[in-house]
């Protein structure tokens, strides 16, 4: 099966000097969950793939790690701050831990709220995150000290969202691209060297679950553009790159689930698909240009939540198809075609003993579904059915008042790592080459 990479198809631009085996930022290279990596393991072990290191005491948090330049970035909370930690990637070592940010107070968030849960990301020697209570911060990658930072709320005019800010940014060239979800900043651009601001997005009221998807760029109709899912009555939108103008939206049912949507959207071409639950459910959406910063949005398939959402654990396109776990707390594993929006197998029962939501990657012919009881999950992917071909069960929850494994899998480097709040597992994936 030929493997697309839609995103760099669509014109999705990442300024890195992270090398092609990293995982520079949220979703992996290129924002599509998807490794670049050839020669891993096809099939496990039994008891899994070799555990080469673990590392402890990383903070609280349920931010997915990121790999880059030989380290390893990830976000938690120590000692009643928010802060980054980088790790050296050959045996776990920690090389340094800044702190940045007051957590936000326990009241004015929700349940199962324990720590930041967004992905640095690196980029030029710089590494970029959001905290729970959304201040944007640039670290140098070397020895974490602190470039800049900037609020969502007193600089933009964001709103706290009920679980705190958990968005990733994504840098573009010399901008940063964050979603502080005010008024009028659904989106903004930030200079990456100083932290002033280029330009924000007045897209009007786009609250009810904001602050969890991150942006992805796209070309559509030789426009650059930044793609989001904002809140519920945002929904979902693409903006202008260079002026950061709203040039299309789309908002009904599928991309307005409410309370916090979530998943990180896809792009083929002018195909956009979208998903969100709670409320909300899952849409295959056409997007042509009709005019000067004019674009139209045909809703080409729609379905409602219990036929077909995504909660908070990725979908990745593979081919022509899209695999991803299906409903809320749940991650029934299914596969829909991209061109048409049709279900071409699933939602099946989840495999292996697994249990709950789904974080999912691809790399090198393989799926990964991590389970949030701790199964992880190998599927080989294929349109005509489901194909498991391995799985095994991940050391215990670190913290037993928070035992939900939800931070996404990452391939790096011949390496799978896997965040538990206050550890991080690293297992040997490459293939003996004997």
């Amino acid at each position: 099966m030929s493997i697309r990479y839609p995103l760099l198809a669509a014109g999705l631009l990442f300024a890195s000097t992270a090398i092609a085996e990293d995982w520079p930022q949220w979703r992996g290279p290129d924002r599509t969950g998807i490794s670049k990596e050839t020669g891993l393991l096809k099939s496990w072990p039994k008891d899994g793939p070799t555990l080469v290191w673990t590392a402890k005491n990383l903070g609280n948090g349920w931010g997915t790690p990121s790999v880059a330049d030989g380290k390893i970035f990830g976000i938690g909370t120590r000692e009643g701050k928010d802060g980054v930690w980088a790790l050296k990637e050959t045996d776990g070592s920690e090389l340094w831990f800044t702190p940045f940010a007051d957590p936000p107070a326990a009241k004015s968030v929700g349940g199962q709220t324990n720590g930041p849960g967004s992905t640095p990301t690196y980029s030029k020697g710089k590494v970029y995150a959001v905290s729970h209570n959304g201040t944007v911060v640039a670290l140098d990658a070397t020895n974490g000290k602190k470039s800049w930072t900037k609020s969502y709320i007193s600089d933009f005019g964001g709103s706290l969202p009920r679980w705190g800010f958990n968005d990733s940014v994504l840098i573009d060239e010399d901008k940063v691209i964050c979603a502080p979800g005010g008024p009028k900043a659904a989106l903004a651009a930030l200079k990456a060297d100083t932290g002033a601001t280029i330009w924000t997005t007045d897209a009007g009221d786009v609250s009810g679950g904001q602050g969890y998807s991150s942006p992805i760029k796209a070309t559509i109709g030789n426009v650059p553009m930044y793609i989001i899912l904002t809140g519920a009555k945002g929904g979902i939108m693409g903006v202008n790159a260079k002026t950061g103008k709203m040039l299309w939206k789309y908002n009904n049912t599928p991309a307005a689930g409410g309370v916090a949507q979530i998943p990180t959207p896809l792009v083929m071409g002018d195909l956009v698909w979208v998903s969100c639950s709670y409320g909300g459910g899952s849409a295959l959406i056409q997007i042509t240009s009709s005019g000067k910063d004019k674009f139209d949005v045909k809703e080409i398939k729609a379905y409602k939540k219990p036929e077909l959402n995504n909660h908070h654990c990725g979908m990745v396109q593979v081919g022509d198809y899209i695999y991803f776990g299906h409903d809320q707390n749940k991650g029934f594993p299914v596969c829909v075609e991209f061109k048409t929006g049709a279900i071409k197998w699933g939602p099946e029962k989840n495999p292996a003993g697994a249990d709950g939501s789904a974080a999912v990657v691809f790399a090198d012919g393989r799926l990964y579904f991590r389970y949030q009881n701790g199964m992880l999950v190998l599927i080989e992917p294929s349109p005509d059915e489901l194909k498991v071909v391995s799985s095994f069960k991940l050391p215990a929850p670190s913290e037993k008042g928070y035992p939900q494994s939800w931070p996404h899998p990452v391939v790096a480097n011949g390496k799978l790592y896997i965040r538990d709040q206050n550890a991080m597992y690293c297992y040997n994936v490459k293939a003996d080459k004997n």
